[in-house]
């Protein structure tokens, strides 16, 4: 997927802090490269972290597991999230719902979320908007556009994104932009 970098923030503000959160139970997955690509997209930068929760195993669901904490808590202290799960059952995965469950209330304020999903068909586009986006509103993050669904076979067509881009690139760099900033 190439980059368009004349559509990426503007140069003029600080760079943001941006990552992915993939809860893809498939390493390196589509959705984790989905993800990738819309953050790269948004920003102009690689995120970084880039956290694909497949890695974390049986560690998910041990509420005393170091690596996880640090995980939350790098990821709570981001300017910008794309949170990514592909459609399961029409809803995101309980992957992704086991880690989005270690955050404490409003623990996602001052973050600015993005809800991407992955689907095969279009019967479900409206599961990151009506699933995915609420829980993270819930945990207090900025939302500030719609959510994104993309067509699992169509994961790695910049021409899959572009209307989302085009429509919300100004919206999310406005909420990621420092207060103050021109």
């Amino acid at each position: 997927m190439a980059k368009n970098p004349a559509n990426q923030l503007s140069s003029t503000i600080p760079t943001p802090r941006v990552g992915v959160v993939v809860g893809n139970p498939k390493p390196a997955s589509r959705t984790f490269q989905a993800a990738r690509y819309l953050a790269e997209q948004l920003t102009g930068v690689s995120p970084d972290p880039a956290v694909d929760l497949a890695a974390f195993g049986a560690g998910l669901l041990d509420w005393s597991d170091a690596e996880v904490a640090d995980t939350v808590e790098t990821v709570a202290s981001l300017d910008l999230v794309v949170f990514a799960s592909p459609t399961y059952k029409a809803s995101f995965t309980g992957l992704l719902k086991l880690f989005l469950d270690r955050f404490p209330s409003n623990a996602l304020d001052g973050v600015v979320a993005v809800p991407l999903m992955l689907g095969a068909g279009p019967g479900h586009a409206l599961a990151p908007e009506v699933f995915l986006k609420p829980v993270l509103a819930e945990l207090g993050a900025t939302l500030p556009t719609r959510a994104l669904y993309v067509l699992d076979g169509s994961y790695d067509d910049p021409a899959a994104y572009e209307p989302w881009l085009t429509a919300s690139r100004d919206h999310v760099a406005a909420a990621v932009r420092p207060v103050g900033a021109a």
